[in-house]
């Protein structure tokens, strides 16, 4: 594996890495970093490789995530609907209240279906079984709000995810219900996004690039699943994990079994360069 990468990739022309969580960095359903991600990803910005967490979860999850390097990276959180560099917040996209209302309608006839509604801040929730508000808050670490009326909701929101314990079993029949007006994408294997129809991660991507005068082909993005696609396809050098859907892999110039020994050999190779 590393002769390939070796013959495809020169971490010297790398400027910025844009890496998905649940399912590439995050992988087998864990919540936590390994011990060594934090160290990779500081020493690669020691050499000039900025890091960017893209993924669907929210801002102040992932900087409980990243903690020990919070302030060193950047994030494209939401699936793209927020990017924020350097502490500073580039773009926030906002989904129709009556479209985002309308989901909301559809999934609360689905009863094993649980939902949350995701602003800039926090995610806003009614639980619909005892378990749900304690799993955002303590599994996954969100900062969650929890309101008596989803439908009633008059702050600004991101996106509408559904949540189903086994799994999401009808994405078909969302994608059918609403794919014209909104975006829909698998976020994991138990969630679906419903966003705006515009947002992904590529979007939210582009305003990071533009505002460090970073082109596209000097962008190193890995992901596994489909709302990784749009991004994998806007970077120079799209990687993907072992574990991706097949369709997601076809679309890799690398793959890797674990980012972080991708991480590492990039930094060997800048090393070695450097003597």
């Amino acid at each position: 594996m590393q002769t390939e990468w070796k013959e495809r990739l020169n971490p010297r022309r790398i400027r910025l890495i844009a890496c998905d969580l649940d399912g590439t960095l995050l992988l087998n359903g864990a919540q936590q970093l390994r011990p060594e991600t934090c160290g990779l990803i500081h020493a690669l910005g020691e050499k000039g490789i900025r890091f960017f967490a893209a993924s669907g979860r929210q801002y102040a999850n992932l900087r409980r995530l990243f903690a020990p390097i919070r302030d060193e990276i950047g994030y494209v959180c939401e699936n793209g609907a927020l990017c924020v560099c350097g502490g500073r917040r580039l773009h926030a996209e906002t989904m129709d209240s009556a479209l985002g209302r309308a989901v909301i309608a559809e999934a609360l006839q689905c009863e094993n279906i649980e939902i949350a509604v995701t602003g800039a801040e926090k995610a806003y929730l009614c639980p619909r079984s005892d378990w749900f508000e304690d799993y955002m808050r303590r599994e996954l670490r969100f900062d969650v709000e929890v309101v008596p009326d989803l439908l009633s909701l008059r702050q600004p929101f991101m996106k509408v995810s559904l949540y189903e314990r086994a799994g999401i079993t009808d994405e078909a029949f969302w994608q059918g219900r609403f794919s014209g007006p909104c975006k829909i994408v698998n976020s994991g294997n138990d969630w679906l996004d419903v966003m705006p129809p515009h947002v992904n991660k590529a979007f939210g991507l582009r305003y990071a690039l533009e505002c460090l005068d970073i082109p596209p082909e000097a962008c190193m993005a890995v992901g596994d699943n489909d709302n990784d696609i749009e991004m994998l396809r806007y970077v120079g050098m799209p990687v993907t994990v072992a574990s991706a859907k097949p369709a997601v892999r076809a679309m890799a110039a690398l793959e890797t079994d674990r980012v972080e020994r991708l991480l590492s050999w990039m930094l060997a190779e800048l090393e070695a360069g450097a003597d």
